[in-house]
């Protein structure tokens, strides 16, 4: 935990550090509130550090400096000079630093954000904290543009929160202030080499020891255990720890007694594979129902990946065993290529490779037109997709903008927003990507919005409710920086998903688990609303109840329940999730919140 803000007109630079008071986790003088734990302190008279996680040295003089003088020996290199420090470390950490003397403070978090710095500018005081709603701002509200963010994205993609005013520091960002000026900066932005050619052997040879050393890394502290959804991320980083440890390790999974939802049987053939103690938790309905208000509330801004309540109760099941570290798969699908909207994009290969004057005068014409012959309307969506950026056909599937602004939000909070700002802040990320090979733009997107602002707080933020710490091997520095100097076409090969990390694995992993379909997490909300009465109540009540607050319209709402689930229970059963966890969050967080225009 780290809160705080600093005031530079009122800061008094003679102040001297007091070693008990930092051993205490508080530091106070004229200008200063600074309250902290869970952290480690170095310091001197005059300058501090606090660091959150794990930081590791990537670089050879550095490491040597830590190894033999430690952190206090980088005090005046860090407060002075923060952004030549910063980028030669690894792992996740965030980083707090400030030099009372030279009226100086800053932040910086990990290249995925793990560990978040939030804060706000108001005057001369920077207030901040590793929470949005600990931020002790002088002015807090709610904000209808983060509010908006949250029903587009289903997260609040940084640098908006939910609260007016109150910033959340982007990954791989340093946050640097004085009493002149408050900068932010990105220290660290993904550069792919794409070599034309690759030699498979040796790529294997070095890949497989980089992924060895990971996941060793990985779980160097605490009582391991690994997720294992019968993926193979999961199966990959399982089976690893268990050769590594050289008996059977704990492994956790989530079933789901609903067709086409499923995996366990994948898990199970992994399990069994790799000597895995295999450990198998059927989620009920009644307990997604209870897990909703506990994993809603713990977030410190609305939060909406539907998984997030089974992960939650995987966890827990680990926590109860004794775990205190677990081992996540996150990111191997967006380092080499998993995901199956990558191979989608293949069929705008005759838009993008054809002379625009060719498509605009014969193919373009055409297929708009057969848009209105009955049973052709799918050539018309073609034509306009492959006429958009990547990051708007990403939005295509969007469901509030699929369903109508006008027809979901209320015409007071849809006068009071931007509709078109995720579109700017996606376009921006898209824009400065370090790549010209589709493949690798499209996975360095992916690392911001599915992994930094989604997926990852997803588990991070559900081991935490459930007492656990988390470390995910697979987005190892190394390996990123590996994946980085792949042949585009090792990710993706025609449609073949993730080529070379299969073939690399294939020694390793089932047969089975290299031919499947992706899933993960996922849970049939819409079918259990359905059929759940204490399930199907918590919906209810929560949409009633948000109907009332100004952002969703009441009559939208009360369809949803009432027409569309009952119609379309896997899709409209997502608006109702995002829906409901919004509600909850603001029961928690804001109970008497209603939007005023």
């Amino acid at each position: 935990m780290i809160r705080g803000y600093i005031d530079f007109a009122a800061l008094n630079r003679q102040t001297r550090l007091d070693a008990a008071a930092l051993r205490q986790g508080r530091l106070q003088c004229a200008g200063l509130d600074l309250g902290f734990s869970g952290v480690a302190v170095h310091h001197n008279d005059t300058q501090l550090l606090l660091i959150a996680g794990h930081p590791q040295a990537r670089e050879a003089r550095l490491l040597s400096t830590l190894r033999h003088e430690g952190w206090p020996a980088m005090l005046p290199w860090i407060t002075s000079s923060p952004h030549n420090i910063v980028p030669q470390l690894g792992g996740r950490f965030a980083l707090l630093w400030l030099d009372i003397s030279a009226g100086a403070l800053g932040f910086a978090t990990d290249r995925f954000a793990t560990h978040p710095f939030c804060y706000s500018k108001e005057g001369a005081r920077l207030s901040f904290a590793d929470r949005a709603d600990q931020v002790p701002a002088l002015s807090r509200g709610l904000s209808a543009q983060g509010l908006f963010d949250y029903l587009h994205f289903h997260v609040i993609p940084a640098p908006r929160t939910v609260f007016e005013g109150i910033h959340r520091l982007p990954p791989a960002n340093l946050l640097t202030a004085n009493g002149d000026e408050t900068r932010t900066r990105r220290w660290w932005l993904p550069h792919f080499e794409e070599p034309r050619k690759g030699n498979v052997a040796t790529e294997k040879e070095a890949f497989r020891s980089i992924l060895d050393e990971a996941v060793r890394r990985a779980a160097e502290d605490g009582n391991v255990g690994a997720f294992l959804s019968g993926g193979t991320d999961s199966s990959t980083v399982a089976g690893l720890l268990a050769a590594q440890r050289g008996a059977p390790i704990k492994a956790y999974s989530i079933g789901f007694d609903a067709a086409g939802y499923d995996e366990i049987e994948y898990a199970r053939v992994a399990a069994a594979r790799f000597g895995l103690d295999h450990h198998i938790h059927y989620i009920t309905p009644e307990e997604i129902a209870t897990g909703v208000p506990a994993v809603a509330a713990h977030y410190d801004q609305p939060f909406g990946n539907s998984s997030a309540v089974p992960a939650y109760y995987c966890s827990r099941a680990a926590h109860a065993d004794g775990i205190t570290r677990m081992l996540a798969g996150d990111g191997g699908d967006e380092l080499f290529g998993g995901n199956t909207r990558y191979a989608a994009q293949r069929v705008f290969a005759l838009h993008d490779r054809m002379p625009a004057p060719l498509w605009s005068a014969s193919f373009g014409p055409l297929l708009h037109g057969a848009g209105s012959v009955p049973g052709l309307g799918k050539l018309a969506r073609y034509a306009r997709l492959a006429e958009s950026t990547v990051p708007e056909r990403f939005d295509s599937y969007n469901l509030v903008a699929r369903l109508g602004h006008a027809n979901v939000l209320t015409p007071a909070f849809l006068h009071a927003i931007d509709t078109a700002a995720p579109a700017r802040l996606r376009d921006a990320e898209w824009q400065q990507i370090g790549a010209n090979a589709l493949i690798n733009r499209m996975l360095a997107f992916d690392w911001r919005f599915t992994l930094a602002d989604n997926d990852l707080p997803k588990v991070i933020g559900t081991t935490e409710l459930a007492g656990v710490e988390v470390a995910f091997p697979l987005l190892d520095d190394d390996l990123v920086d590996f994946s980085m100097t792949l042949p585009p076409r090792f990710k993706l090969r025609g449609k073949q998903l993730r080529w070379f990390f299969k073939r690399a694995l294939a020694d390793l992993l089932p047969r089975q688990i290299i031919h499947k379909k992706k899933h993960g997490f996922g849970l049939p909300f819409g079918q259990w609303a359905l059929s759940n009465d204490q399930l199907r109540a918590v919906a209810t009540d929560s949409l009633g109840s948000l109907g009332t607050r100004g952002i969703l319209r009441a009559e939208f709402l009360d369809s949803l329940m009432r027409d569309r689930v009952a119609a379309h229970p896997g899709y409209y059963g997502e608006m109702v999730w995002i829906a409901m966890m919004l509600e909850q969050w603001l029961r928690a967080h804001a109970p008497d919140y209603r939007f005023a225009g």
